[in-house]
């Protein structure tokens, strides 16, 4: 296989990619040639994108011989075999190490321009690069990774010689190759068009990657959140994690139930929990599932152990302080949407209003007839196949309810504009269905449909 150029590596690999479609992805791009491959590969999955700056640490006088490597946040990953038999003193490591940190903050602030780095602590990080040689970078790439917390690390190329590829086994949790050609001597004779990527080339990618998923609004610091905190929530013997934020005089909590392979640090659960926050809500965020549990993939898809621990959650979040006595509403995406749709048919809760992202209703099954609450579906006008669930899951609600589609939206809404109009929706659909005189949801003959 000949790739024309990097942006069409990109799309080649990101079509072996689909399978992480919905899961909470990370995509990092290695510096410079890597960067355009991941941006394609970023925007297929509608997954947010960053470098992977990493700098090799070499022998001091055989540099090309690395005893380690140094990432972002002061990470700095050895091995130890090396140090060992080469024998290096603690100063020699550390003056090289000082060396390269100075050029690696450089490079940093040289491609991010001043924004932050997308964390990964607890995601999935797909790395990639335009190909491997020697392997080297890239496996400094995937230990920096996993230092920096990242919960599976899948490391993505194009084409890679035999050799470099067989060694970086143990380094990743999955790899992906499009090519691995029996007589490799260079990643560019696999392309057609293999020019120097520039650092322009590298921060503009990122630029545009970043507009792709707006950031989302914070509060003004005048008028700071009551929590805004990392929460654990205890269910008998295991024990979920969440971000709980509760603004100023709360007229509402919206509960987030994620979407397959999906966690609390969805960046567009993210976003559209802080648009809420902005308008008075109150939001939690939080993984249905523990680390372990997602190992499991049929976990994923289990909706009544989905909505069951949605239901504890929603008991627990009511003993809150500050959320006390407030009504409570769902917003769930893929999966999450039918696990919100079962829970908030439990009689042990009493939902106020649920809104469903590019979700999967149809999964709920017998539960949708039994739903009281308000409830707004949202679904992208290209996503043709979820759409005619969403409409096929609607015909079996009995509750006021409303199918809402965004013009020309795919199923992640990572079309510019297309989440903002999902976060409109949501809060308009919120703040009308969570006011403190809400009495009810309306059934029967008083119910509206779309």
């Amino acid at each position: 296989m000949l790739f024309h150029d990097r942006s069409d590596a990109g799309h080649r690999l990101a079509v072996r990619l689909q399978s992480l479609l919905g899961e909470d992805v990370v995509v990092v791009g290695l510096p410079r040639g890597g960067v355009p491959v991941a941006y394609e590969v970023a925007r297929a999955l509608g997954a947010p994108l960053d470098v992977l700056v990493v700098r090799k640490l070499g022998v001091p006088y055989q540099p090309e011989l690395a005893f380690g490597a140094i990432g972002e946040d002061g990470v700095r990953v050895l091995n130890q075999r090396v140090v060992q038999e080469i024998g290096l003193a603690d100063g020699d490591m550390d003056s090289v190490e000082s060396r390269e940190r100075e050029e690696l903050s450089r490079r940093v602030e040289l491609y991010r321009r001043g924004r932050a780095r997308i964390p990964v602590r607890g995601r999935t990080v797909v790395i990639v690069d335009d190909g491997i040689a020697t392997g080297a970078t890239a496996r400094a790439a995937c230990r920096v990774a996993r230092a920096l917390g990242a919960a599976r690390v899948v490391l993505a190329v194009p084409v890679a010689s035999r050799q470099a590829l067989a060694s970086l086994g143990p380094e990743a949790d999955e790899l992906i190759c499009l090519e691995t050609p029996r007589w490799f001597f260079a990643v560019g004779q696999w392309y057609r068009h293999f020019t120097q990527t520039s650092d322009d080339e590298v921060t503009d990618l990122l630029r545009q990657a970043a507009a792709a998923v707006p950031e989302p609004r914070y509060t003004s610091p005048g008028d700071p959140p009551l929590r805004d905190d990392e929460v654990r929530v205890v269910l008998g013997d295991l024990e979920l994690s969440g971000h709980l934020t509760i603004p100023e005089n709360p007229t509402g909590m919206v509960i987030f139930a994620h979407g397959s392979g999906s966690s609390r640090h969805s960046p567009r659960n993210r976003y559209v929990a802080a648009e809420l926050n902005q308008a008075g809500l109150g939001t939690l965020l939080f993984d249905l599932l523990t680390p372990s549990e997602e190992l499991h993939r049929a976990n994923v898809f289990d909706i009544e152990l989905l909505s069951d621990r949605l239901v504890e959650v929603t008991t627990w979040l009511t003993r809150q302080p500050h959320a006390t006595g407030l009504p409570i509403g769902y917003f769930g995406a893929s999966t999450g949407a039918a696990a919100a749709l079962q829970a908030a048919a439990d009689p042990r809760v009493r939902i106020a209003a649920v809104v469903s992202r590019g979700g999967r209703p149809d999964l709920a099954d017998a539960d949708l007839s039994a739903v009281r609450a308000p409830t707004l579906l949202i679904v992208g006008g290209r996503d043709q196949a979820v759409l005619e669930l969403n409409r096929f899951a609607q015909r079996a609600m009995s509750c006021e309810n409303h199918l809402e589609v965004v013009p020309g939206a795919t199923h992640l809404f990572a079309e510019p504009g297309a989440l903002e109009q999902v976060a409109a929706l949501a809060r308009g659909w919120f703040l009308a269905h969570l006011a403190p005189t809400t009495t009810g949801p309306r059934t029967g003959k008083d119910a509206g449909r779309s």
